[in-house]
């Protein structure tokens, strides 16, 4: 794809630039730094859309030419929004409270455009099933440590996490964080609607 401005990936999750040059895009990173505690009332679709939205405005003031891409990815199981665990006891009762259910992964995504201040947002939703896991199992997952940075404390890419899910429903690359196909041809459409392509 042609990108007519440098983009500008407003998060240091390493799944997501790896996703980002998966599909030929080049990028600087800049950390938002924006408080992910919204009102608990939003539901996770009003969620990720404000986060993605903050995210690239926030690191957009730094930037006077150039798109913005903000993303923020929730774990949702029966409502509840599952955000990163706070230590290995909150990783633990996340994995223990998915197991043997199905839950809902939400990544929202917003691209900025600057100067214009333009911007487009959407979100993916993919349903994911696991199996029943093992107290055992549980434990030895944490012991890697992979947990404490994800959102539902689990990676579906990770060794242990990959074989927690029994099946998904949806994209997976939203599940590692980023979905792929929709921000390549919601990019490519916002271009057109900007008249830069």
């Amino acid at each position: 794809m042609t990108v007519a401005k440098k983009i500008i990936l407003a998060s240091r999750s390493p799944r997501r630039q790896v996703l980002l040059r998966q599909i030929g895009l080049t990028f600087d990173v800049c950390e938002s730094g924006v408080d992910e505690n919204l009102d608990g009332d939003l539901d996770p679709y009003e969620h990720v859309t404000i986060l993605s939205q903050r995210k690239a405005v926030e690191v957009g003031q730094n930037y006077p030419d150039a798109f913005i891409v903000g993303a923020d990815t929730i774990v949702v199981l029966d409502g509840s929004i599952l955000g990163k665990p706070v230590d290995p006891a909150d990783a633990s009762r996340m994995l223990s409270i998915l197991s043997g259910r199905t839950h809902k992964v939400y990544t929202g995504f917003t691209i900025l455009d600057r100067p214009s201040d333009r911007q487009i947002t959407d979100v993916a939703i993919t349903e994911v099933k696991f199996r029943q896991i093992t107290p055992d199992e549980i434990d030895a997952y944490i012991k890697t440590g992979s947990p404490m940075d994800k959102a539902g404390a689990y990676g579906i890419q990770d060794d242990y996490g990959a074989v927690f899910v029994e099946n998904i429903n949806g994209c997976f690359y939203n599940v590692v964080g980023f979905p792929v196909t929709k921000f390549y041809l919601a990019l490519e459409q916002f271009q057109k609607t900007l008249g830069l392509l």
